[in-house]
């Protein structure tokens, strides 16, 4: 039977329909029409869950996603044009965007539908599992609708019981059709779904009977359901123990071995003995003997099932080490890893990581290269053209390697040679291994591309990009943040990537860059080698130690001798030395300062246009700026698609802003007419624009304009004369109930918000907003009043988004009290879109007008934001906690929030970062202590919430890796940062609590520092104990958070603990804590105290130009942290005395022909010698079949398959040289020999 399942999937359910409870005849069931073997798929039936479709319409979205940003490209490509050559086609091309827009709306409205659907009730599990599986051989016909749900409603009415004693009884009719006994194993798997507790309470006497007599069928489907259903009845242990006494191993061992027309048989045997590893210590009911057959299944490249059993075999290793190593499971995950064949590369190195963080599960790995097999692809120059797909794969698997901590040390010892191979490779003149060689380094440093790099790579140049004009200004604020971030914050994945670019560094990556640049043809990877390089050499300045980027000379092997200078080399290198500057230049013109922050796409592409307006300024020549006016079009043409939209943009913002030069383009009859006239709304131009990216610059304009206005008197009057503001306020009158205003067709309706650009309007009000002049001029045409009535619209946020999005609050007017509106009384979206707003005015402080900035110029931000603590929706409290948080970073602003004595008891755990943040002033703590919240707080982190802080950091680094190094978590555009973003370390109540003198007098009152400090001075270093190595790791983290302080630093000094940190860090064996020693040297060397006591015990530290410590220290030798060896004291894969005797009494017989079936069984297990033994034992069975049909032969036949390694094909031969019934005959020879003797007993 074959299966439009994808190889490895399994199929969800069996069979779903719930049939009658009653037991129908065979002779009824003739006559029903089922389905054949050949399952018939429709093309929708693999979309039946919500997961899925919704999966399905997202990737409907991204695809018109990109349909319509190529539109737009070629639409403003074409407006760049002759407008006269271009009308046709730029008309073609705003057809198939507005289409577009069509699509997409229709999509997102059918996901918004599909997500509603999948939030709804459910339909009852017979009827939401029947759509798994169409066409199955394991269904009946479908009931008819009422008589299911009636049927559905009695079985969930009826005791749980009675229906399992009732359909345990229906299971004793022998003779029926498979279908049968499937719908029966169904409704018992769906009712202990329903019933969890009930497999607590089976009668194993019956219902292992009933169980087994379905394994033992000759119907693969209906073994497949015996299979499910057992799985669904294990609950502990002894369940295990019970169901392994039915000889479910050798019936696992049989079903494994069966050709793919038994798919599903296959599939539930594995998914029975995965329902093992679910259940505690249930792993060390599994037995060799299966272990074997997952690994002859794992190792056949052609098997649908091979992908599972690889991850079956991972998960094994995990748990119980010894067996998988017994059995030949670790050669064979080794391959798979060299292979590059399994999709999932980062699941198999973690299990092989694990079993090497620990010395006791280390002892299996012999040698310590079985992880070098991943490398053996990129090593062979055969093996890298046209392993593309393979190569990925086994990139993927090194930089999951390169990731944890086991996994660098390991790689990092014996001076890196695993490394060094990978940077040797470079040297193979074959582009698809270097561009993915170079990529894996991308990734391993979490170097983030830059957003001009796909151009870059593709050839364009440079010195378009980052100019000085639209370099994003760093307001003040800005950089106070960004140095409180270096200084308070601690970025785990920054310090481990310092390690990686050391070793990397070290292994002599920079040199293979340069002459990979020098030596390769190919453009685009030049370029991309080029750009590597730069970041490498940046990484290193800013992250290394000076003992190690000091070493770091590039130039100098580039600079030509006074020989050399004229000859081709020495132009190639000058030529890399101007190209690497060039990119240094635009990086540091493309970020800001601190952790850095790329520029925008949009900001680089305004850049051609920022160089062109730059041209014109506010002190032009009255000459010029009347030559410029008629360059602009404006007065030659009418039509607006005719004017040069760029030239006007630099007028507005230059010439203009100058009273006389507006004065003069006042008094001209048709340039500020015409240009102010195009906004006006009842001129149907601007307003019906289609809403692309392109046409923004109209926006983008008339924002300008409205600014530039509103700067002088002249412009103000000018703007209060004009037509426009009123009519603007009239079409906003259309959408407010209270106005009285009515239109058909209203400018704000959602259409129009979404199909043109109406919606720019919102952005030129929020331009008049900034300044007194333009709120009056709002205030004239009763603007403020439709909005305090826009505001209460249900059912049109985008309107209300709109409005609230673009409005500029640094002035107190009745926007305020209109936001404020909609934060209290708005829906859920609403009050969380503007509180997010509130983060710019809270955090950022934004730039006020001259003269109104203050220290108090955010303190109505904050009102507003402590006022949503309270809202009735947590996710708005956890957002306004998120801002509170950042804003608390400045110490005025902290001072005002703990000055309003805000309530947290009722946001419960959401709270505690903010609290954490009051301890770090005087203020916050004489508050919080007032609370009796800091002896509460101490006592629970002493006694248990240390401990919990290592699992919060350990999985903050994990999701950092896992969802990437460009993931970066935030809920607006603010250049600030989330603080609880992946890989950054938590809040710790100790290193607030060591800020303040107030602080630290309780911390050295209560002496858990001296507890913290004793406990790492007794740690073993051979320690394996899981609590112990997690209390341990738990103190550490307090006193590498309190050495992080200025204050707290002396009690490094006073306890001697860092020499103890150290002592972990290099010599601990589990790697895992010598990484977490290694973090919190970092936290200890951002102070000077922690910074001179690492220096003495061999640590350098990083440094910034100021020569302040950047929290990154790295050991002067970084051989230091290696293992020195690995498989040195490896336990040696040898049988134990029982099992070598097992195996001896198996193949150890006097009977001649018995005793050369065995030998020949045997030698199936030696692939010189296979196919003659399988001759041999094929001639054997046709001369003397009885003995192939003994129960004796069949079970010493399964000792030797556990006792050696055999492939697939052998284990499938030898198993089928013996009669089908002869399992029938084991179990039920041995029942009624059990039954003898208790008879005899008894008797």
């Amino acid at each position: 039977m074959t299966s439009a399942n994808p190889p490895g999937s399994f199929s969800t359910d069996l069979k779903s329909a719930v049939q009658s409870g009653r037991t129908t005849p065979q002779s009824e069931l003739a006559n029903v029409q089922f389905s054949r073997l050949q399952p018939q798929y429709k093309e929708g039936d693999a979309l039946t869950t919500s997961e899925q479709r919704q999966a399905a319409v997202r990737d409907k979205i991204a695809k018109e996603m990109k349909i319509k940003l190529g539109t737009e490209n070629m639409l403003e490509a074409l407006l760049s044009k002759n407008n006269k050559q271009t009308k046709e086609q730029r008309q073609r091309v705003e057809m198939e965007l507005g289409s577009s827009n069509r699509k997409l709306a229709e999509l997102k409205q059918e996901l918004d539908q599909e997500i509603m659907r999948s939030q709804s009730p459910t339909t009852p599990p017979s009827k939401r599992m029947s759509s798994y599986i169409r066409g199955s051989p394991l269904r009946s016909p479908p009931l008819p609708q009422m008589q299911e749900n009636v049927l559905t409603d009695s079985i969930d009415s009826e005791s749980p019981t009675v229906v399992l004693t009732e359909t345990l009884q229906q299971l004793e009719a022998e003779g029926m059709l498979p279908d049968y006994y499937i719908e029966r194993a169904n409704t018992l798997v769906n009712l202990l779904k329903r019933n969890p507790t009930l497999k607590y309470d089976l009668a194993w006497s019956v219902f292992s009977l009933r169980v087994q007599l379905m394994l033992l069928s000759e119907s693969s489907d209906v073994v497949a359901a015996g299979y499910r259903l057992t799985r669904h009845a294990i609950a502990d242990a002894k369940s295990l123990q019970t169901i392994r006494a039915l000889h479910t191993d050798e019936l696992v061992i049989l079903s494994m071995v069966k050709k793919d027309k038994a798919v599903l048989e296959r599939e539930q045997a594995v998914k029975f003995v995965r329902g093992f590893l679910d259940v505690k210590d249930g792993v060390y009911e599994i037995s060799r003997a299966v272990v074997r057959s997952l690994v002859a299944v794992a190792e056949n490249a052609d098997d649908r099932l091979k992908d599972i059993c690889l991850l079956t075999l991972a998960e094994l290793l995990t748990k119980h080490t010894k067996l998988v190593v017994s059995a030949n499971g670790m050669t064979t995950l080794t391959e798979a890893l060299a292979d590059g064949s399994f999709p999932a590369p980062e699941g198999l190195v973690a299990s092989f990581l694990q079993i090497l963080d620990h010395p006791l599960q280390r002892r299996y790995l012999h040698t310590g290269r079985e992880f070098e097999a991943m490398f053996a692809p990129f090593t062979d120059p055969l093996l890298l053209s046209g392993n593309e797909e393979k190569l990925k794969t086994c990139a993927q698997a090194i930089s999951a390697m390169l990731k944890i901590w086991p996994g660098f040390l390991l790689l990092s010892m014996n001076g890196a040679a695993p490394l060094r191979s990978l940077i040797d490779s470079l040297v193979y003149p074959i582009p698809q291994s270097r561009d993915t060689v170079l990529e894996l380094f991308f990734d391993i440093l979490r170097i983030k591309p830059p957003s001009w790099s796909t151009s870059f790579l593709a050839g364009r140049r440079l010195t378009t990009y980052g100019r000085v004009n639209t370099a994003p200004v760093e307001q003040p604020s800005q950089r106070q943040l960004a140095e409180y971030n270096a200084e308070g914050r601690f970025d785990l994945t920054y310090h481990f990537s310092a390690f990686v670019l050391a070793a990397l560094v070290k292994a002599g990556l920079i040199p293979a860059l340069v002459q990979l640049i020098r030596v390769e043809d190919d453009l685009m990877l030049k370029r991309k080698a080029a750009l590597l390089l730069t970041e490498v050499l940046k990484l290193a300045h800013h992250t290394l130690p000076e003992s190690i980027s000091a070493s770091i000379q590039v130039l100098g092997d580039l600079m030509p001798s006074l020989k050399e200078y004229g000859s081709e080399s020495s132009a190639t290198n000058m030529s890399l030395i101007y190209q690497m500057e060039s990119i240094n230049r635009t990086l540091n013109r493309t970020t800001s300062t601190g952790y850095g922050r790329s520029v925008r796409d949009d900001e680089l592409a305004a850049a051609p246009q920022a160089l062109e307006r730059s041209k014109y300024t506010a002190l032009m020549d009255p000459d010029q700026f009347r030559q410029a006016m008629v360059d602009s079009q404006i007065t030659n043409h009418s039509q607006y698609v005719k004017w040069k939209w760029d030239l006007i943009h630099g007028l507005v913002e230059g010439p203009l802003t100058n009273p006389r030069r507006l004065e003069e383009a006042i008094r001209s009859p048709k340039f500020l007419k015409r240009l102010v006239g195009f906004y006006r709304p009842f001129k149907y131009r601007f307003s019906i624009i289609r809403n692309t990216r392109p046409n923004q610059r109209y926006v983008r304009t008339g924002c300008a304009l409205m600014r530039t206005l509103t700067q002088t008197s002249l412009g103000v009057e000018y703007l209060t004369e004009n037509k426009l503001l009123r009519q603007v306020a009239e079409c906003l009158a259309q959408v407010s109930p209270h106005s009285g205003i009515t239109s058909a067709s209203p400018l704000f309706d959602r259409h129009h918000m979404a199909e043109t650009l109406s919606g720019g309007y919102f952005a030129i009000i929020g331009a008049l907003s900034h300044s007194l002049e333009g709120l009056r001029l709002m205030e004239r045409w009763h603007i403020m009043d439709i909005f305090y009535h826009l505001v209460e619209l249900r059912g049109r946020d985008d309107l209300v988004k709109a409005l609230l999005g673009n409005m500029d609050y640094t002035l107190d007017s009745h926007l305020r009290v209109i936001l404020s509106k909609a934060l209290t009384s708005g829906v859920k979206d609403i009050r969380i879109f503007a509180t997010r707003l509130l983060r710019r005015y809270a955090v950022g402080r934004v730039q006020y007008t001259s003269g109104m900035q203050d220290r108090s110029s955010s303190h109505w931000a904050l009102r507003l934001v402590l006022t949503q603590l309270y809202d009735p929706d947590i996710e708005v409290c956890e957002i306004a906690i998120k801002i509170l948080e950042e804003a608390c970073n400045q110490r005025s602003h902290l001072e005002f929030v703990v000055k309003c004595r805000p309530s947290l008891d009722h946001l419960g755990e959401i709270g505690a970062p903010l609290l954490l943040r009051f301890l770090s002033t005087s203020v916050g703590y004489r508050y919080l202590s007032g609370l009796d919240y800091i002896t509460q707080e101490m006592d629970d982190w002493f006694l248990g919430r240390n401990d919990a802080y290592v699992a919060l950091v350990e999985a903050s680094i994990l999701r950092a890796y896992m969802e990437g190094a460009t993931n970066k978590v935030q809920f607006s555009d603010d250049p600030t940062v989330d603080a609880n973003e992946p890989g950054i370390a938590p809040p710790h109540f100790y290193r607030e609590l060591a800020r303040t003198q107030e602080g630290c007098k309780l911390l050295r009152q209560s002496g858990h520092f001296y507890e913290f400090a004793s406990t790492i001075r007794d740690f073993r270093l051979d320690e394996e104990d899981t609590e112990t190595l997690t209390k341990v790791k738990g103190c550490m983290w307090a006193v590498g958070n309190i050495g992080s302080m200025d204050l707290g630093a002396p009690f490094l000094e006073e306890a001697d603990v860092v020499r103890a940190i150290v002592r972990i860090a290099e010599g601990a064996e589990v790697l895992s804590m010598r990484g977490t020693a290694c973090f919190v040297l970092g936290l200890i060397s951002r102070t000077l105290h922690g910074f001179e006591m690492l220096a003495e015990s061999g640590w350098d530290t990083t440094v910034d130009h100021r020569g302040r410590s950047l929290g990154l220290c790295l050991p002067r030798n970084l051989e230091v942290l290696c293992l020195k060896s690995v498989g040195s004291n490896a336990v040696p894969n040898v049988a134990t005395p029982q099992e070598d005797a097992e195996y001896k009494a198996a193949v150890t017989e006097n009977d001649p022909m018995r005793a050369k079936i065995l030998k020949h069984i045997v030698e199936m297990g030696n692939s010189v010698m296979y196919k003659k033994a399988a001759g041999d034992l094929h001639a054997l069975k046709a001369k003397q079949p009885t003995y192939f049909a003994e129960t004796e032969m069949f079970r010493r036949t399964l000792v030797i398959l556990q006792s050696h390694h055999y492939r697939l094909q052998a284990r499938h031969f030898i198993l089928n040289l013996f009669n089908k019934g002869l399992m029938r005959r084991i179990i039920f020879d041995e029942e009624m020999g059990e039954e003898e003797t208790t008879g005899s007993d008894t008797g």
